[in-house]
């Protein structure tokens, strides 16, 4: 319970009382809900470098049905990760990028790859 406590210390930036200390991951918890499951990631990577229609991401993310990349879309527009654009076009043209906000995720996404990494090799030494 020591090394929690420490850990919880340090988010808060401070020694706290439990429900501070609970407090302070919140913004963590926020984080992990945004990015969880398994389609937000390769959404964010397959619209890296330019913005994409939906069909295109569609393609590039093999497994994804449209009902599912439709709402993941959704979500991450909602959490200011993704731009909807619509052209005024017959038919209308939709395309999707990621915000300057999103890019702040860079870090982030690293700091995860290169835990995942780690954790891989103790639990199955590849």
């Amino acid at each position: 319970m020591e090394i929690a406590t420490d850990i919880i210390s340090e988010i808060a930036e401070k020694d706290c009382q439990p429900q501070e200390c609970m407090a302070a991951l919140l913004p963590v918890r926020d984080a992990l809900e945004i990015l969880s499951g398994r389609w937000k990631l390769p959404i964010l990577i397959a619209l890296d470098g330019s913005p994409k229609r939906f069909k295109e991401i569609s393609k590039i993310i093999n497994g994804i049905t449209d009902k599912m990349l439709s709402k993941e879309l959704k979500d991450l527009e909602i959490n200011k990760l993704v731009t909807r654009t619509v052209y005024d076009t017959f038919p209308p043209t939709v395309e999707y990028s990621r915000t300057e906000h999103s890019k702040s995720l860079k870090n982030v996404i690293m700091a995860l790859k290169d835990w995942g990494t780690l954790h891989r090799k103790e639990i199955i030494g590849k």
